[in-house]
C-alpha cells in the first residue's frame, strides 16, 4: 500500500501536493484555526494559478486563445471573496484533471507500449551445429536462427526446417494462429506457439518488419496532443456565454459571490481533456489492428476525408503480376525479346521487372551483358544490351526515344498491362502481364461509400484500356492513366473535393503520398520510402484495412465531439442551476470534477467502441456475397 502511494505521488506530484494542502487546510478549519487554513489554501491556490496565467499570456502572444481564462478567473475570484475552499477545489480539479488525463492516456496506450515492451533483444544463432545467443542487432542476412515455443521471432526470415503455429495478432490484428512450414515467411514480432523451427534471416533487425512498426509507434506515441482546432471551435462561444451568464447574475443580484457560484461550474476541463484522450484511444485501437497513425492531426484529417485516390498495381490489384504473353516483331524471337528485357530488369525493384526476370529464369534463358543502364521512374529504361541500344518501358517512352513502330500501330489493341521493347531504333517486342484484382477491393470500396467517401479515383501509370476495365469492375468514379509520378501529384492537387487521401505501396508513390492531405501506405510489402512519406501505414497486406482506418478515425472524432458537447452541456446546465444562488460555490466546484470524470470515460470509448462495427461489416460482406 505504501509503495503504491509513493508511486502515485511520484507520477502525479502536483496533484498530490495540492491534495495534501487541501486536506491540511480543511483540518485546520475544522479545529478552529481559520486564519492558518485560509492562508494555506489561499497561497496554494495563487501559487497554482500563476503558471496558468503565464501559459495564457504565452498563448495570447502567439495568437492563440487561452481557454484557461475561466479557471483562472474562478480561482482568483474565490481568493478575493474569501471562498478559499471553492478556489482550492478548482485547483484540485485542474491538477486532478491532468492526473486523470495522464492515467487515461497511459491506459489508452496499452497496445502501443505492449509493442515496445515485447521487442526481442537476443536471438539463438546456429554456428555450425552449435547454438549461440547474440544480440539481435548482430544478426546478419543469411544467418540460421532457432525459434523456440513462446519466443518472439527476432528478424524477418524463411523457415528452413520444422513447422509450427504462429501468432501474428500484434502485427496484423488476426486473432487466429497461422500454420507455418518449411519455405513459409516469418515476420519479426510474431510469436512462435508450439513448434521448434529453424529459419534463415532475410533481413537485419533494423530492416525487419517489427523494427519498422516500433519506429512508427514511437513517432505516433510522441506526437503532441492534437484536435486543437476541435476544442477551439467550442471554447470561445462557451467562454463568452459563461461570462455572460455569470455577469448577468452579478448585475441583477448585486452580489459578486453569485458571479463566483456560476463561474466555478464553467471551467474548461471538458474542452482540454476530451479530445486528446479520445485521440490516443483511437490511435491505440488502430495500432492493435495493424494500422499505425503517425500523428493525431493525421487521424483528424482522415476522419474528414471526402475523396479517396488509389494506385492500381499492388494496391487494388494483388501486386503479383505474371507474364501473360510475349510478342516478337521483325527478326526477333520471343525468347530473345524476353532475355533482353530480363537482362535490363534484373537489378530493378519494379514489380513488373520481377515478373519478367522470374519468367526468364523459369525458361532457363541466358541473360545478355548490360552496359550504361539508365532508369527513368514511371517511364522505363535504356541500356546497351548485347551490344545493341535497347529501350524498355511505356509506349510513349519508346516514341520519345525515337523507336520506329509498325505501320498503323497505336497500342490501343493491347488490353493488358504491357512493357514495350525497342532495339536499335525499332520495336522488337511486347510483354503483357496479368495482375488479378484483390478479392477484398470491391468490399473495401463499398464500405468507404457507406462511411461517407463521396468520390473515388484511381491513378496509375498503366494504359487507359487496362485502367478503365479495372475501374469499371470496382465501381471507381474517375481514372487517370498513363501517369508519371509528377502526373500523379498533379492529379491529386487538381481534386476539388477535399480532404483527399491517397493509398499506395511503391517507391513511385512517395511523392503523391506527400502531396495528398492524407497519405496511406500499404507497408507490408511496400517500400520504406512510401512508408516514410505516409501519414498512415497499414502493416499487413490487406486493403480492407484502408476502410477500417477511416472507420476508426471517424468514430474517434465523433466520440471526441460527443465528449466535448456533453461536458459543455452539463456545465451550462449547472451554470443555470447555480445562478439561482441556492448552492455554495464549493459544491459547484466539486460537481464540476464529476463532469470531468464523465467526460473522460466517454472519451475512452474510442479505445473499444469498434466491436459492434465488426458485425456490421460481416453483414455487409454477406450481402455482397
Amino acid at each position: 500500500m505504501l509503495r503504491n502511494l509513493r508511486q502515485f505521488f511520484r507520477e502525479y506530484k502536483q496533484f498530490g501536493l495540492v491534495l495534501i494542502a487541501f486536506a491540511v487546510g480543511i483540518g485546520l478549519d475544522m479545529f478552529g484555526y481559520d486564519t492558518a487554513a485560509h492562508w494555506l489554501l489561499g497561497i496554494t491556490a495563487i501559487s497554482n494559478v500563476m503558471p496558468l496565467l503565464w501559459g495564457m499570456y504565452q498563448d495570447l502572444k502567439s495568437g492563440k486563445y487561452g481557454i484557461d481564462i475561466l479557471a483562472a478567473t474562478a480561482i482568483i475570484t474565490s481568493v478575493i471573496l474569501g471562498e478559499y475552499i471553492a478556489g482550492m477545489i478548482i485547483v484540485l480539479m485542474l491538477t486532478g484533471g491532468e492526473a486523470l488525463e495522464d492515467y487515461a492516456e497511459n491506459r489508452a496506450k496499452v497496445e502501443l507500449h505492449a509493442l515496445l515492451d515485447r521487442a526481442p533483444k537476443r536471438a539463438h544463432v546456429l554456428r555450425g551445429r552449435k547454438e549461440t545467443d547474440i544480440p539481435i542487432k548482430l544478426v546478419s542476412v543469411g544467418d540460421k536462427l532457432i525459434i523456440k515455443p513462446g519466443e518472439v521471432v527476432p528478424v524477418d526470415g524463411i523457415i528452413v526446417d520444422g513447422q509450427t503455429s504462429i501468432d501474428e495478432s500484434s502485427l496484423t490484428g488476426e486473432s487466429l494462429p497461422l500454420s507455418k512450414k518449411m519455405g513459409d515467411v516469418l515476420m519479426s514480432g510474431a510469436v512462435n506457439i508450439d513448434g521448434v523451427v529453424t529459419m534463415r534471416a532475410t533481413e537485419t533487425a533494423a530492416n525487419s518488419q517489427y523494427e519498422q512498426i516500433i519506429k512508427l509507434v514511437k513517432s505516433a506515441a510522441s506526437t503532441e496532443s492534437p484536435f486543437v482546432r476541435l476544442a477551439d471551435q467550442y471554447s470561445i462561444p462557451f467562454t463568452i456565454l459563461s461570462f455572460a451568464i455569470a455577469g448577468a447574475v452579478w448585475i441583477i443580484s448585486g452580489d459578486p459571490v453569485r458571479f463566483l457560484q456560476v463561474i466555478v461550474v464553467a471551467t474548461p476541463c471538458p474542452l482540454l481533456i476530451a479530445a486528446p484522450i479520445a485521440l490516443i484511444s483511437g490511435m491505440s485501437r488502430a495500432a492493435k489492428q495493424g494500422i499505425i497513425v503517425k500523428s493525431g492531426s493525421s487521424l483528424e484529417r482522415l476522419a474528414q476525408v471526402r475523396t479517396m485516390a488509389f494506385d492500381k498495381t499492388g494496391t487494388l490489384t494483388q501486386g503479383k503480376p505474371e507474364v501473360q504473353s510475349v510478342t516478337a516483331y521483325g527478326n526477333y524471337k520471343k525468347d530473345e525479346v524476353l532475355a533482353v528485357a530480363a537482362a535490363a530488369e534484373v537489378s530493378s525493384t519494379h514489380i513488373l521487372a520481377r515478373a519478367i526476370v522470374d519468367e526468364a529464369i523459369n525458361k532457363n534463358l541466358k541473360l545478355y551483358k548490360v552496359k550504361s543502364l539508365q532508369e527513368l521512374p514511371g517511364r522505363g529504361m535504356n541500356a546497351h544490351i548485347g551490344g545493341k541500344y535497347t529501350v524498355l518501358g511505356t509506349l510513349n517512352y519508346l516514341r520519345d526515344e525515337g523507336i520506329t513502330l509498325p505501320p498503323n500501330f497505336s497500342g490501343q489493341s493491347i488490353k493488358l498491362t504491357a512493357t514495350y521493347i525497342g532495339i536499335d531504333g525499332k520495336l522488337a517486342g511486347i510483354i503483357t502481364f496479368a495482375d488479378a484484382v484483390r478479392d477484398e477491393s470491391h468490399g473495401m470500396l463499398a464500405r468507404l461509400k457507406k462511411l461517407g467517401i463521396r468520390h473515388t479515383l484511381m491513378v496509375t501509370g498503366d494504359n487507359q484500356t487496362v485502367a478503365n476495365s479495372i475501374a469499371k469492375k470496382l465501381g471507381i468514379d474517375e481514372v487517370v492513366a498513363d501517369a508519371l509520378p509528377g502526373d500523379k501529384v498533379q492529379a491529386i492537387e487538381a481534386l476539388k473535393l477535399r480532404p483527399v487521401a491517397f493509398v499506395g505501396d511503391g517507391v513511385n508513390d512517395a511523392p503523391v503520398l506527400t502531396a495528398a492531405d492524407i497519405g496511406i501506405a500499404l507497408g507490408a510489402r511496400g517500400s520504406t520510402a512510401a512508408s516514410e512519406s505516409a501519414d498512415v501505414v497499414i502493416m499487413l497486406d490487406n486493403i480492407d484495412k484502408v476502410a477500417q482506418s477511416v472507420e476508426i478515425a471517424k468514430k474517434t472524432f465523433s466520440i471526441a465531439q460527443q465528449a466535448i458537447l456533453i461536458g459543455i452541456g452539463l456545465s451550462l446546465a449547472m451554470q443555470l442551476v447555480f445562478a439561482t444562488g441556492r448552492y455554495a460555490a464549493s459544491l459547484g466546484a466539486a460537481l464540476q470534477e464529476i463532469v470531468d470524470v464523465v467526460v473522460i470515460f466517454i472519451a475512452l470509448r474510442a479505445h473499444g467502441s469498434f466491436r459492434a462495427s465488426k458485425q456490421a461489416r460481416e453483414k455487409l460482406d454477406l450481402k455482397q456475397a
